[in-house]
């Protein structure tokens, strides 16, 4: 292998002139019994690639019940090793390993594992969105979905660590009374939406339901008519009558709102740092993201067809977990399915 590849964490080897990437892509997908799993947060044109298109936790589920020898996570890496936890005897492969996530990373696991030990007396409930080696310091997963039933699964008297992601932890603290101990994280995406802004859309759209991901601040928490995940959001906007909505969550999510909802009207709120003073609805140039100031994921934006093509064609770069590390991750995982099928949820 080139070693500039390695350096790069993605192949670069140039596409051949002329080439049909996507019939090539599923050419390979199906010569190769790989399954191609895309995160509601990947731009449109994978998306619409994709076997299946998830939240993280979903798309891991799915690689289980797949009988695919290799899977093709288009997101970031922490969802390509939950994928490998759960799915060890497969080859999980991610189009560029650089695609990081900030909410994951600002949770250290050697920081995280002082932080867990300092406090014995506390159990340990962890945001999906960490790091396998966070995993394994954590008593029981949660998601944005399912975070507050399993928090007040737990007695009301006891102490829980809750991270990484401060802000989703304050929400379910301001909604269930408790006081977890939060670990000071966040996502880079959902920290930078700008409540000005947010009112401002509000006040010109006045019918509007604004629906808002819980990792945002409380501030945008407060104003919302709907907080849940991305798949609940996306849920409640096809279902409402109501016709336009003020998206607080990363922007590719509109993509999936507009594949089924086509008569609505969908339009992200913008970050603090952008330089238009109006967001823009999914229309038009919008399809391709770059016509307004929405707020995307960086890393979620480095995946692309090229690199999902060269990707399949050398089964590279691959995500692996350590046995040990596997082994302790997995537990919590179970542990909230297990939860979350008592509850009904």
């Amino acid at each position: 292998m080139n070693p500039s590849w390695i350096e790069k964490g993605y192949v670069c080897e140039p596409i051949p002139e002329g080439l049909d990437l996507k019939a090539e892509i599923r050419r390979l997908a199906e010569e190769k019994n790989a399954v191609i799993l895309a995160h509601y947060y990947t731009e449109g044109v994978l998306q619409d690639l994709a076997d299946f298109v998830g939240d993280s936790l979903a798309l891991a589920q799915k690689a289980a019940t797949t009988t695919a020898d290799i899977i093709v996570m288009c997101g970031v890496h922490f969802m390509g090793e939950t994928c490998k936890i759960l799915c060890p005897d497969k080859t999980v492969i991610c189009p560029d390993i650089n695609a990081t996530c900030s909410l994951a990373e600002s949770c250290p696991a050697d920081r995280f594992e002082a932080f867990v030990k300092a406090h014995p007396d506390h159990k340990v409930i962890s945001y999906v969105n960490t790091t396998a080696a966070t995993k394994a310091w954590t008593d029981v997963v949660v998601t944005s979905s399912n975070a507050k039933q399993i928090v007040e699964s737990f007695p009301k008297d006891e102490k829980i660590i809750f991270g990484p992601d401060r802000n989703l932890g304050a929400y379910i603290n301001s909604i269930t009374g408790r006081e977890m101990l939060l670990w000071d994280g966040a996502c880079h995406v959902h920290e930078r939406f700008s409540l000005e802004k947010l009112l401002a859309l509000k006040a010109e759209h006045p019918d509007a339901k604004v629906l808002v991901h819980p990792e945002c601040k409380g501030a945008i928490a407060k104003v919302a008519d709907v907080v849940g995940s991305t798949a609940a959001l996306l849920k409640y906007a096809v279902k409402s009558d109501a016709q336009t909505f003020l998206v607080v969550t990363e922007s590719g999510i509109l993509h999936e709102m507009q594949r089924q909802a086509p008569e609505k009207t969908f339009i992200p709120v913008p970050p603090e740092d952008s330089l238009e003073s109006e967001a823009c609805s999914l229309e038009g140039a919008h399809t391709q993201m770059k016509c307004c100031a929405c707020n995307e994921c960086n890393y979620m934006r480095l995946l692309t067809l090229e690199k999902v093509y060269n990707s399949l064609v050398h089964e590279w770069p691959t995500i692996d977990v350590p046995a040990e590390i596997r082994e302790r991750a997995v537990l919590p995982i179970q542990r909230m399915l297990e939860i979350s099928a008592k509850l009904g949820l």
